[in-house]
């Protein structure tokens, strides 16, 4: 039986959707058990959609004292790193590829982490849902590049979701974006060079190709390298 939405309502929603596949290979027995078990304790449900609906204090408890959210973090390398780095930081993962958010699981058991909470689809339902200025981090590792010009609405960096993240930054906070595709470097730095509530921090060429000091060489970073894709670190503070 057709579906009854729309084939003009279908497109928008395709559009608006900046993630790709969902799942992968099958879970192992394990893996599903991770699914089961540890993502209903550190997992969030779908938040209403307003400012403030998600309040990272109350989620996190008061021995916190900062929050981040990094956006599609893969298989987690990245945010178990900067979360074992950071233990009075709160951590707000978004990761809709199935098989990439049971590896993070897998690490939260591994290093017993207490202060990550993951959310299984579209970042922009926890970014809607954050009060202003609560954010002291943002991370968008590797965006899917959308490389085809029809899908270029899907890029993640667009003026809405800029204004978004803006919102949801606290005044000094970072927005810190890193990608190895050519076409996403210029759309990343023209998109930003129209912004006057980010401050680029690179005073020089080496600022933004130099990792910064607390970086983690992810698997993907590292055979980006070997294949010759560097990386452009773009780093901006909330004004």
């Amino acid at each position: 039986m057709r579906s009854m939405i729309s084939d003009e309502k279908r497109a928008r929603l395709n559009e608006r959707q900046f993630f790709g596949r969902r799942k992968g290979p099958g879970l192992s027995p394990r893996q599903q058990g991770l699914i089961d078990d540890l993502y209903p304790k550190i997992g969030l449900s779908k938040p209403e959609k307003r400012p403030g609906a998600l309040d990272p204090k109350a989620l996190f408890g008061p021995q916190f004292s900062r929050f981040a959210l990094e956006i599609g973090f893969g298989k987690g390398e990245h945010l178990a790193h900067q979360a074992i780095r950071q233990p009075d930081t709160g951590f707000l993962g978004c990761e809709p590829y199935i098989n990439g958010l049971v590896g993070f699981l897998d690490t939260v058991v591994r290093e017993d982490l207490s202060n990550v909470r993951v959310y299984d689809d579209d970042a922009r339902d926890l970014i809607d849902a954050l009060p202003d200025g609560s954010l002291d981090m943002v991370y968008l590792l590797h965006p899917d590049p959308w490389h085809k010009r029809r899908h270029a609405k899907r890029r993640f960096v667009n003026p809405h979701n800029l204004d978004a993240l803006a919102r949801i930054l606290r005044q000094g906070g970072e927005l810190r974006i890193v990608t190895d595709d050519p076409v996403y470097r210029q759309w990343t730095a023209m998109r930003m060079s129209q912004r006057s509530d980010f401050d680029w921090l690179a005073e020089s060429p080496k600022d933004w190709r130099t990792a910064p000091g607390d970086w983690l060489f992810t698997r993907y970073a590292l055979k980006a390298d070997r294949e010759g894709r560097w990386d452009c670190y773009f780093r901006y503070r909330r004004l």
